[in-house]
């Protein structure tokens, strides 16, 4: 195995003993341990993604510098889970917008600790061009991750939910999840620009600066 990747400098802290995977089925792994195997890609699509992680990789510093940029064009699976209303959603109703999806869930502690971030990014970028979707993956009760929500005040994020967590089993087996939480910066066409393995400041002005960046594009086109 890979040693860990160097620390970076963040004010969240990481504790990789509190992501084990037990929480999911079929995990063995931690985020940070060896970083993300680069996915087979070749999507001629995506070929712009990759040319935009080159121009914003400058800015993947700081609260952000453990963002891993887009080398190969990339699409993600359009990844399936459910609203707070349990109606059926994909991550293809977001074509158009710059989106970064984030899997999360209550036995997470760091995911737990980057919620409040997340829930920050979506007030302060959230709207027609971005949008922060939040998987959580809980298998189990799931009322809890909805009471852990409402209990923090954490009311800008939109609810979505995988109870049988195949949304992580999609993105790992494409080489873009191996731990809790785990992040993935999308454009419009649904193609992957960076992704971090663990948690961030995401409303920090390191993050700030480099999510605007990345929605330059979808500016431009709107």
């Amino acid at each position: 195995m890979s040693p860990p990747r160097p620390a970076t400098r963040r004010r969240i802290p990481i504790a990789i003993g509190a992501v084990a995977a037990a929480g999911v089925v079929g995990l063995g792994a931690f985020y940070g341990l060896g970083g993300f195997k680069r996915g087979a890609g070749g999507d001629p699509i995506c070929s712009g993604a990759v040319e935009l992680a080159r121009k914003i990789a400058p800015l993947a510093h700081g609260e952000v510098a453990a963002l891993t940029m887009a080398t190969t064009p990339l699409r993600l699976p359009d990844l399936a889970f459910e609203d707070a209303e349990g109606k059926p959603r994909k991550l293809s109703d977001w074509r158009g917008k710059t989106v970064l999806v984030n899997l999360w869930a209550t036995w997470c502690v760091p995911c737990r600790k980057e919620m409040p971030a997340l829930d920050s990014l979506q007030a302060k970028l959230g709207g027609k061009d971005f949008e922060v979707v939040a998987v959580n993956i809980d298998t189990r009760d799931p009322e809890k991750p909805k009471n852990f929500l409402k209990e923090a005040n954490l009311t800008r994020l939109g609810y979505f939910a995988d109870s049988k967590a195949k949304v992580f089993q999609d993105l790992k087996s494409i080489g873009k999840a191996l731990g809790m939480p785990t992040s993935v910066l999308v454009d419009g066409q649904g193609c992957e620009i960076a992704n971090l393995a663990g948690p961030a400041e995401w409303a920090s002005d390191d993050a700030i600066k480099l999510i605007k960046a990345a929605m330059q594009p979808m500016k431009a086109g709107s």
